[in-house]
């Protein structure tokens, strides 16, 4: 597994059975392709589709069927397509159990900045401001690091806020991390990261209250439940 496959399929361990689940863009669009059919988990796109299948193969894309990022989705007997005044209506209406978010950057409080870099072009927040405040519970995926090396979990953001305090649980190639009224708790580490070498990349303070599992050998057992 490579970085991206690994947080996707941790990320959809957490998932719950028969919950409604809204997948954000980017990462978190790969988490529809490893969850358990058995679950009968409903995938939610804030463009307007419940219901939804993983990513078609290559050339099977029908254009219109699109996620909220405009990656294609498939069809199935399930699926049912509205207008996006009904998905946010049903978004509000707290209809919603779990958000997948992708972000540029996450506090230790659990505060996400996803849309705009200080200073950067953007063309708006999109669903995400309502989706993190919505959602029951708010998964985020993200690298553990940008490309230049800076971290992306963090004390504090210092970047435009889209939700404070909305993060539950953060999955990274690291490991997985809990939001708690404590403080940020480490839950999982990857195989190949000490917890020290955990705590050197993730400049919050970690609590470590109980034994530390391994992210790859959760997603081989299928069962990874809910820190």
């Amino acid at each position: 597994m490579d970085a991206r496959e690994l947080i996707a399929r941790r990320a959809a361990l957490l998932l719950a059975p028969g919950e409604t689940v809204a997948l954000g863009i980017g990462l978190p669009t790969l988490v529809g392709n490893f969850i358990d059919p058995a679950l009968k988990v409903v995938l939610f796109a804030e463009d307007g589709v419940a219901g939804m299948g993983a990513r078609p193969p290559a050339g099977e894309e029908d254009v219109d069927m699109i996620n909220a990022g405009g990656e294609p989705i498939t069809r199935t007997p399930e699926t049912a397509t509205f207008d996006s005044a009904v998905a946010f209506a049903l978004v509000r209406g707290g209809r919603l159990g779990t958000a997948v978010l992708g972000t540029m950057q996450v506090s230790a409080s659990g505060d996400i900045a996803s849309w705009k870099t200080p200073g950067g072009h953007s063309p708006g927040m999109g669903g995400g401001m309502e989706l993190a405040a919505k959602a029951r519970r708010v998964v985020v995926l993200t690298r553990a690091a940008t490309r230049t090396g800076e971290p992306k979990i963090v004390p504090r953001c210092t970047m435009p806020l889209t939700a404070p305090r909305a993060a539950n649980v953060i999955v990274t190639e690291l490991g997985v991390f809990e939001v708690t009224a404590e403080g940020l708790a480490l839950r999982e580490r990857a195989r190949a990261s000490s917890v020290e070498e955990v705590r050197a990349a993730t400049p919050c303070r970690l609590i470590v209250d109980q034994p530390v599992a391994v992210m790859e050998d959760v997603v081989a057992a299928g069962a990874g439940g809910t820190p």
